[in-house]
């Protein structure tokens, strides 16, 4: 009998230690960007993907098809948010700093957009739908499994008239910008792709006379996952005036922050 107690307190110790670590695990995903990254990205993506066979973002596209109102950008928006906030976490710009994004295109009011790092079109829909009549966004995604769910968000959306979904890596299309796609130079870029690519794509688009004075660049994922060589060339650099815009990392509550940089000729 002393034997049978003792084993059951010690499963008891067991069970209530494993229900600690994982509470303190779900404290940490909500708290700690790295950790909820590692539990979103890596973890329960792969599972998910494994027993579904099926991509996050395709899961995310079906989603949209099943639930969002065709040709409705905000009801495509807010789907898409609904599902990454209540579902399954995804890197796009989300809601909250979504809004910083609604400001940014409000006030440049461009008529050529540039938009690095595509993902499943979520951006690309929230900047297209404020743009005024005969503008034009063009949106860069390297991955082509990312690309085709893009491709197929925005015309869900009814945006497709003004976007333009161009495959490939950054650092090879921004050069064929002026020739092949006919810009002359961009009112508004959103830089939301590899942060390591932030740096080197501001100067190519300077180098390629993509700039005009006036035009407005605005990075994503500043603090998270962070962007610090970005932060310093552009802050260093007499050519732009640069305004940070706080806040969290999409659909969790990490600090994260946007950086505005206005170049100035």
């Amino acid at each position: 009998m002393g034997v049978m107690l003792e084993c059951s307190s010690g499963l008891l110790f067991i069970v209530f230690l494993l229900l600690f670590i994982l509470l303190l695990f779900v404290v940490l995903i909500r708290k700690n960007g790295t950790a909820a990254l590692i539990w979103n990205e890596i973890i329960r993506e792969k599972i998910t993907n494994f027993i579904m066979n099926q991509s996050k973002e395709q899961r995310i596209l079906n989603f949209v098809l099943q639930n969002a109102v065709r040709g409705d950008p905000s009801s495509v928006l807010d789907t898409i948010d609904k599902y990454c906030s209540q579902k399954e976490w995804a890197m796009n710009v989300g809601n909250e700093k979504g809004l910083i994004l609604d400001k940014t295109v409000e006030e440049v009011n461009p008529s050529v957009a540039l938009e690095l790092g595509t993902y499943c079109g979520y951006s690309a829909v929230r900047i297209a739908r404020l743009l005024k009549a005969g503008a034009r966004l063009l949106t860069v995604e390297f991955n082509p499994e990312f690309a085709a769910v893009a491709k197929q968000m925005i015309e869900f959306a009814g945006v497709q008239d003004k976007v333009e979904l161009l495959e490939g890596p950054s650092e090879e299309i921004i050069p064929q910008l002026k020739k092949k796609y006919e810009v002359d130079t961009l009112d508004f870029v959103f830089l939301d792709h590899w942060k390591e690519r932030y740096t080197p794509d501001t100067i190519l688009l300077l180098e390629c006379n993509l700039l005009r004075k006036g035009s407005v660049l605005l990075a994503d994922n500043i603090i998270f996952p962070g962007a610090p060589e970005f932060l310093k060339y552009v802050r260093n650099n007499p050519r732009f005036q640069c305004t940070n815009y706080p806040s969290h990392l999409e659909y969790m509550k990490v600090e994260d922050s946007m950086e505005k940089a206005v170049f100035l000729g």
